[in-house]
């Protein structure tokens, strides 16, 4: 009897190590309006991250790329227990495509996650959106699209990671990603590019001084 009463209390212990929060993975709903966008006009090297005036909470930013729209952008979700955690701990929670018309710049909803390394009910999480070009079909997961971004194949981005208050469970239901803001995707520089762009500021600096 003794025997079977630790197994049960063993099993009550592994089960709640188990047990995985959820949150909803949306960019829009009460208090949020954070949609992702591509690449700016004229540059598509310009990084950008905040809201704009018509976003929720308000900001300042002005994007000239268009809305995300389609199966041909991916974003993935990334995250991990705790407030405030390095970006290098968070793990793959979930991917998503984009809305379409009025809607584009946002993921499906609702689009409930259980997660991964969170517990039910957490009272914080951090998490961080990582978003990519996938129109060519080849980069189905954000290990595949960092290198071919990195590279200068293709535009891709990751937002600013942010801490989420009361993961849902048991008790809490699961959040919207409440701390969110819109960003960008964009190119990084070829090598040769950057090369060519540090010999002419080279070659400015030198002009200068003569």
């Amino acid at each position: 009897m003794k025997k079977q009463l630790i197994a049960i209390i063993a099993l009550g212990c592994a089960a709640s190590v188990m047990a995985q929060g959820t949150v909803n993975f949306a960019l829009n709903g009460t208090g949020l309006k954070a949609p992702i966008y591509g690449v700016e006009t004229g540059n598509t090297s310009v990084s950008k991250t905040g809201n704009t005036s018509a976003g929720l909470p308000a900001g300042s930013t002005v994007y000239t790329g268009s809305l995300l729209s389609g199966g041909n952008f991916l974003v993935a979700l990334y995250g991990f227990t705790g407030q405030g955690a390095a970006e290098s701990s968070l793990v793959a929670q979930a991917i998503s495509t984009f809305r379409t018309g009025s809607a584009a710049g946002y993921v499906p909803t609702p689009n409930i996650v259980t997660l991964t390394g969170i517990a039910k009910d957490a009272p914080f999480a951090t998490f961080q959106l990582r978003a990519w070009d996938n129109t060519s079909g080849s980069y189905a997961t954000w290990e595949l699209a960092e290198a071919a971004w990195l590279k200068g194949t293709i535009a891709a981005a990751k937002s600013a990671t942010f801490s989420l208050a009361a993961i849902g469970g048991d008790v809490n239901t699961p959040p919207i990603l409440l701390g969110a803001q819109s960003f960008n995707i964009y190119m990084v520089p070829e090598p040769g590019t950057l090369a060519l762009l540090g010999f002419g500021a080279l070659g400015m600096l030198i002009f200068r001084r003569k």
